[in-house]
């Protein structure tokens, strides 16, 4: 049996990078938040994006973290690369701080069938190509240095629990939320947090390599 202590750091490292990666002005979030305002299809959207990151990071955990971790060197440098792309994730988090964004839904539109909805939602999940960097290559990669298979299988879950978390909130939460993030201080804050947990997350990636 695994110890309970063992999966909190990896199951906690996976939420925090899931969490990082996901809470962003972006179409999938905008279209989530919407159809929260509208309380239309919430529960399918939600479980749509959901699922679909869930996949793509268990794609990326068990098969590119796993063929990276057969080759210690070949980790160090995508290991390294995943640092860099963090820290560039913290320096674009930090510039949007500086200009933030308000994030708006229109509520006026045809809420539309279930099936219209999540031809739309698939559009704004699968069709974009952020969404492989970030959960097949960019969480993949990160997961490869925690051994297998628990510890990176916790990993992988505690990124996908973020996703759960983020898309159910947002979808059921959105009418206490939408007043609090029309205001663009409000979005400061956030990127300024985000920035931080990137550049944590990337700082402590280079240093576990440093010293070994």
């Amino acid at each position: 049996m695994i110890a309970a202590h063992s999966a909190h750091a990896p199951f906690l490292a996976g939420l925090l990078l899931g969490a990082s990666l996901i809470i962003a002005i972006g179409a999938q979030n905008a279209f989530v938040l919407r159809q929260g305002l509208l309380q239309s299809h919430r529960f399918p959207v939600a479980l749509f994006c959901a699922l679909s990151d869930a996949l793509l990071i268990v794609a990326g955990v068990g098969g590119l973290g796993a063929a990276v971790g057969q080759h210690p060197r070949l980790l160090m440098v995508v290991a390294c690369a995943g640092a860099l792309v963090l820290a560039w994730y913290g320096v674009k988090a930090i510039r949007r701080a500086f200009h933030p964004e308000v994030l708006a839904a229109d509520t006026h539109s045809d809420t539309g069938s279930m099936w219209k909805v999540l031809a739309a939602c698939a559009g704004f999940t699968w069709l974009n190509p952020h969404v492989y960097l970030d959960t097949v290559l960019l969480i993949g990669s990160l997961a490869a240095p925690w051994p297998a298979p628990w510890p990176r299988a916790f990993f992988g879950i505690g990124a996908a629990t973020a996703s759960f978390i983020w898309f159910f909130g947002l979808a059921y939460g959105a009418r206490l939320l939408a007043p609090l993030f029309r205001k663009p201080m409000a979005w400061r804050v956030l990127d300024v947090l985000i920035a931080l947990v990137m550049w944590s997350i990337a700082g402590k990636l280079l240093l576990s390599f440093l010293l070994h």
